[in-house]
């Protein structure tokens, strides 16, 4: 099918993206290199339809009409079209809201002498009007020949030869609305759940989707809403701070439901509907709020980035889930909270995350007392005593700096420039960031920049931060030490030994 016939279809409400699709992931380089391709004429790949008369839900606003008869279903190239419709386009297609958009590829230049592909760089393209938004160039609002005037306000003269080849450039990419996707058609005797066995057989043969987003596709395809409802859920944890991929409640299902995580076929079967329903709804009315107050008033933990692996809440999660609604007794979370503690300094869960789900959900099912079960576990791969040499040229990145984080909010840290508490801060101004306490354009010309790797590396060492909140005033950019932290003393008299930075003004 002609890439133009494609997103005609779309417009006309005779091509459909069903619901139990993952959302649009691309990133703008594979929008990017998908342009390139099809300007160098190169293979881009097929699509998958299914042409079927009882459809499921869709992804948008449209209700199917029996009176539509038979329409079509995307299957597999939903990335590719998605990414076409809004570069040819210039707007998004009708399946789509701008939340749902975390890439926009749209705003992709293309320079009409050279082919090059690019997104907007002032330094690069300001004084060149060879550089050309390339969806400007599909409405045909522009052509070689408007070329001319903006090459002659900067003193340029175009040939005939160079008009000449800016067109043909410009014409090879408005050729690609002609260009072929092969077309492969699941047949409309075909019911809903062969569809999605398809579906499934389609990707599980490449990388691009993953375990969880094939279980989240079969789930839609007997739970239609189910993707509304983990979304709604998902965007009301990320205003808290929490903001969690659809992913993880794949994993939270599997692990509710079945006690397990790694088998996500067993999500597949439609048998699993009435048990979906029933855990979710105690999920999303009782157990994931509170799990996410625990990790707030007992663990400091404010936002998701603070977590080295997510994944580690599954276990926690599952517990809350077995209790009905019972909450946890004091014991039981400092036991949980230790564990979890454990989880992220020892990276748990960095690796062979489904088989570790599994020990670790089975010994939560079969253990009197879990949580001392889970931490032997984790000291049978590494010892838990943490060593002064663990906190040698450690930057932030290290899970050892989450700890800190947590162990400085539990003693009742301050913003070194706000005096604002760093634990349970409200509002994107007042997120937690992290500052050099020997500002780094100092330390850069005293030989800690990124010439010296060893130097440069001792100047991101963790023991060199401070955290302050985002709207704190950051311009000490340049400022000697002794007197930003002179400064900080006089202004919040605690907040230096708070953040357990030294006082002895010597070591300034």
């Amino acid at each position: 099918m002609k890439i133009s016939t494609i997103l005609d279809k779309i417009d006309e409400k005779q091509l459909f993206v069903p619901a139990f699709q993952r959302e649009y992931v691309w990133k703008r380089d594979d929008a990017r290199l998908l342009i390139d391709s099809l300007i160098k004429e190169y293979p881009t790949g097929t699509m998958l339809t299914w042409e079927t008369d009882q459809p499921p839900e869709f992804k948008g606003p449209h209700k199917y009409n029996s009176k539509q008869g038979a329409v079509r279903l995307l299957l597999d190239g939903q990335q590719r079209v998605t990414t076409l419709y809004m570069l040819i386009r210039g707007e998004l297609p009708p399946y789509y809201t701008a939340a749902e958009i975390m890439a926009d590829p749209r705003g992709l230049y293309v320079n009409v002498d050279t082919l090059e592909l690019a997104y907007y760089m002032k330094i690069k393209m300001e004084r060149n009007p060879l550089w050309l938004d390339i969806t400007e160039l599909f409405r045909g609002k522009i052509d070689a020949f408007d070329l001319e005037p903006a090459c002659s306000a900067i003193g340029k003269s175009l040939t005939i030869d160079e008009l000449k080849r800016y067109n043909k450039n410009i014409n090879a990419i408005k050729q690609i609305l002609g260009r072929e996707f092969p077309e492969q058609t699941i047949p409309i005797k075909a019911n809903i759940r062969e569809a999605i066995d398809i579906f499934y057989k389609v990707n599980a043969s490449g990388v691009a989707l993953t375990e969880a987003e094939l279980a989240m596709a079969q789930i839609c395809g007997y739970w239609p809403e189910a993707r509304d409802l983990f979304k709604a859920k998902l965007s009301e944890l990320e205003k808290s701070g929490f903001g969690f991929r659809l992913d993880f409640l794949v994993y939270v299902l599997l692990g509710c439901v079945h006690h397990m995580g790694s088998d996500m076929r067993k999500l597949h079967a439609q048998d699993n509907k009435a048990a979906l329903q029933s855990a979710w709804k105690r999920l999303d009315e009782q157990v994931l709020a509170y799990v996410v107050n625990l990790l707030r008033a007992s663990a400091f933990v404010d936002h998701f980035r603070e977590i080295n692996s997510p994944y580690a809440l599954v276990p926690i999660i599952v517990y809350c889930f077995d209790k009905e609604g019972a909450p946890l007794t004091d014991l039981e979370i400092r036991k949980m909270v230790k564990w979890f503690y454990y989880s992220q300094i020892r990276s748990r869960y960095v690796s062979q995350l489904p088989q570790k789900l599994d020990r670790d959900l089975r010994t939560l099912t079969e253990s009197e007392q879990p949580f001392d079960d889970l931490l032997q576990v984790i000291a049978e791969e590494r010892p838990l005593k943490v060593l002064p040499l663990e906190f040698a040229g450690r930057a932030t990145r290290h899970p050892l700096f989450s700890m800190v984080r947590w162990y400085l909010k539990s003693r009742g840290a301050v913003c070194l420039t706000t005096g604002v508490s760093l634990h349970k801060n409200m509002g994107k101004k007042y997120q937690i960031e992290m500052d050099h306490i020997f500002p780094f354009s100092r330390l850069k010309r005293a030989g800690y920049g990124r010439g010296n790797r060893i130097k440069y590396a001792l100047a991101q060492e963790f023991t060199n931060r401070a955290l302050l909140t985002q709207v704190a005033n950051r311009s000490k950019a340049a400022m000697d030490p002794a007197r930003y932290l002179a400064g900080v003393a006089e202004m919040f008299p605690n907040a230096l030994d708070l953040q357990c930075i030294p006082t002895d003004q010597e070591l300034w």
